[in-house]
């Protein structure tokens, strides 16, 4: 061990491999560094790695389906190890596997060991020099999106972790790129990635729509390791924990307001929130308004997003059902519905003023989006189940 320097353990870690019907296949043992030892700017610099955000991988999925193209799966065996460290990093040697002859002596990690903080860090530097290296283009909104372009043709690698999804409108890219990987010696194993749109299940899974959520000290408390949103959870919350309903001020045991929307690329459901508001509205204008600016930031996302595709996704339609909260944020001088409401939730109409997006009025009982705020009855939840499948055939 050179002087001033020390060495991190190290531990296996077994695991037994199950087929799907739960037969153990194969056991599997990994040496990993105990990485809770590491001191940071010692035994490691920066640790940080860009990850695909799950809305990145819709909008990859979307786009495929959209472009009508096939979409694989990689799955790169020890990808962390691959991943060249620049630190000067010492790990003891395996337990039960200590030479004999030499005890004392410490191994110098060259290529990352699982464990190790700058592991993940290691690994993505590794591939995506190998990528740009190969041809591809990093995007540049999403740091885990790779392209190659040429005139009509489009190939896409989405990088999560050691997960590769790829697809491209020519199947011979997939062939050369799945051959490109093996040559490099990124060894993994790669299946097609199919998923099944079916019909939603046309059954009933309703609420009463005029009961509301409230605090209920006579019923039995609920064992918090089933559900803990509240200090003593009740059989009444349990019982409709699936099942988010609000209005405005319908939050009966807070009187705050539930943030719903959904957004689309063409068609094709890619994202969509339900989320109590942080802050008290003091009228269903106000509440409106934060939801619109809320689905304006992930519009906002997705239209940058959809640049490193080629694609101009500017001027962005928004649907409303508040005609108030249409008129504040085409026109700010509303200022007795807009005096309450935070400077945070107003960059939705500067976004208006350069065009970047669009507002339209919507019924409310055309919103698909209120699904996931609200109770219905029957016949109403059936007819939004329907358009979601009009929308999404």
């Amino acid at each position: 061990m050179p002087n001033g320097k020390r060495a991190i353990g190290t531990k296996w870690v077994y695991r037994n491999k199950k087929d799907e019907i739960g037969v153990v296949v194969r056991n599997k043992a990994r040496l990993v560094a105990l990485g809770y030892r590491q001191e940071e700017w010692i035994d490691d610099d920066e640790v940080y790695a860009p990850i695909a955000r799950i809305e990145a991988i819709e909008i990859f999925l979307a786009f495929a389906s959209y472009m009508g193209f096939i979409v694989y799966q990689m799955d790169v065996k020890s990808a962390f190890m691959y991943g060249t460290i620049d630190e000067e990093v010492y790990v003891s040697q395996p337990p039960s596997f200590v030479d004999p002859n030499h005890p004392n002596k410490v191994y110098k990690v060259v290529k990352a060991l699982y464990g190790l903080h700058q592991a993940h860090r290691a690994w993505y530097a590794t591939l995506s020099t190998f990528l740009e290296q190969s041809g591809y283009r990093r995007g540049t909104i999403d740091k885990t999106l790779f392209i190659k372009k040429d005139k009509n043709d489009i190939m896409l690698v989405q990088v999560y972790v050691d997960d590769i999804i790829f697809g491209s409108t020519k199947k011979s890219w997939c062939d050369e790129f799945e051959a490109l990987m093996i040559s490099n010696e990124f060894h993994g194993r790669t299946h097609l990635l199919s998923w099944i749109t079916s019909q939603i299940e046309r059954r009933c899974t309703l609420i009463e729509t005029h009961k509301p959520l409230i605090k209920d000290e006579e019923t039995a408390d609920v064992d918090v390791h089933l559900y803990r949103l509240q200090v003593t959870p009740k059989t009444l919350h349990l019982k409709v924990m699936k099942r988010i309903f609000s209005k405005y001020g319908g939050a009966n045991l807070d009187k705050k307001s539930t943030i719903g929307g959904c957004q689309f690329l063409g068609h094709r459901l890619i994202s969509w929130q339900c989320k109590k508001q942080t802050i008290m509205a003091t009228s269903t204008t106000k509440a409106e308004y934060v939801v619109v600016a809320n689905c304006y930031r992930h519009v906002l996302w997705i239209q940058i997003q959809m640049l490193d595709y080629g694609f101009n996704f500017m001027n962005t339609r928004i649907y409303i059902d508040n005609e108030s909260t249409i008129c504040i944020v085409k026109n700010p001088v509303f200022h007795s519905k807009t005096k309450s409401i935070e400077i945070r939730h107003h960059f939705i109409m500067d976004a208006y003023e350069k065009q970047l997006i669009q507002v339209s009025k919507i019924h409310t009982n055309n919103s698909v989006a209120d699904l996931l705020t609200k109770a219905f009855d029957n016949s109403r939840f059936q007819f939004l189940v329907v358009t979601i499948g009009m929308i999404n055939s």
